[in-house]
């Protein structure tokens, strides 16, 4: 299981995810303070959380729990390329809340005087993975193609 290239992407893929769910991922500043976008809500430098994004944190979740699930069921290559598609979509769907989510923090803090707002590295992580579940989901079909080549000669 360990030797297979696949199995080495989907767990820096689950890795990669579960840094995402617990380090920030955008920051504001303005005359209110210093805030930051977390999985799971909006949270102060205090660590007060302002407003709820557990939706986002769900969604982000779920993409860091289903790589792991699909790891252990290399028995079942079919069902592990239809598990990567799922994947893809769900890190699509939270590049998508991210997105969101960012936006109505901004408009939180648009009608300040004074306010100022980044990206912190961890956003883009969803989308590096998605490469990462595409070389999976891709290896996993080039073993299920060699499993039939091989059974066609015998």
């Amino acid at each position: 299981m360990i030797q297979r290239i696949q199995t080495l992407y989907l767990l820096i893929v689950t890795a990669l995810m579960a840094v995402t769910l617990f380090v920030p991922l955008a920051w504001f500043a303005g005359d209110a303070g210093q805030f930051g976008l977390y999985a799971f809500s909006l949270k102060t430098s205090g660590g007060e959380a302002v407003q709820s994004t557990v939706y986002m944190g769900i969604l982000l979740v779920l993409a860091c729990v289903l790589p792991l699930i699909t790891l252990f069921l290399f028995k079942h290559r079919l069902l592990q390329i239809r598990l990567c598609v799922v994947e893809m979509v769900l890190l699509v769907g939270s590049a998508a809340m991210e997105a969101v989510y960012y936006f109505l923090s901004w408009r939180v803090f648009s009608d300040l005087a004074f306010h100022t707002q980044g990206f912190k590295p961890a956003i883009a992580l969803p989308l590096v993975c998605l490469l990462f579940v595409y070389l999976a989901a891709r290896a996993v079909f080039r073993d299920e193609l060699m499993v039939r080549a091989a059974d066609r000669i015998r």
